[in-house]
């Protein structure tokens, strides 16, 4: 299911909230002016600015060696952009099939469903597979997971009470489209 994209390249294209449609962007167009990918996807200079920033440190983004000409795309996708781009376009459109803009998911929203996509149901068990992110983070991460009806949450009886973290047949939708 989540066979080409490593832990890291999610959780770097979830630290941006613009990489997904940008991403997205660039692949169907071959590239992109800058006004352009502006006006399409309708975010401020400043946001466009850090995601291109943060798209080209990955490794992912470049700027067009070519440029000059009017009609020349400012940036252009690398090898590896392209093989993430289509991964990108398409939960992108799996998050607008379920009716989700791109600040529904956080940093570590995809590494998540990632997790439990490959049968980590409890917390600690979804820690390990995120180590990167501090507990706070992964509990907010799940809180706006479950808000967004992307996982479920059980509480099992007990003492301690427990939680168990489950897909939602529309996180499954958006784990199988990546």
């Amino acid at each position: 299911m989540w066979s080409t994209g490593t832990r890291e390249d999610l959780i770097v294209l979830g630290q941006q909230r613009w990489m997904l449609p940008l991403l997205a962007a660039l692949r169907c167009s071959g590239g992109g002016r800058f006004a352009d990918l502006r006006h399409r996807l309708g975010l401020p200079r400043d946001s466009l600015v850090r995601t291109l920033d943060a798209a080209i440190a990955a490794g992912w983004v470049q700027r067009n060696p070519g440029h000059g000409h009017p009609l020349r795309p400012e940036v252009i996708l690398t090898k590896a952009g392209q093989r993430l781009a289509g991964r990108a376009q398409t939960l992108a459109e799996a998050l607008a099939q379920q009716g989700l803009a791109p600040a529904a998911l956080s940093r570590w929203s995809l590494p998540l469903i990632q997790g439990l996509a490959i049968g980590n149901e409890r917390f600690n068990e979804l820690a390990r597979h995120v180590p990167e992110a501090s507990p706070r983070a992964l509990s907010q991460a799940l809180q706006r997971l479950v808000a967004n009806d992307l996982v479920g949450r059980s509480v099992e009886p007990g003492y301690p009470p427990s939680s168990r973290y489950r897909l939602t047949a529309r996180g499954r939708a958006l784990a199988e489209a990546a």
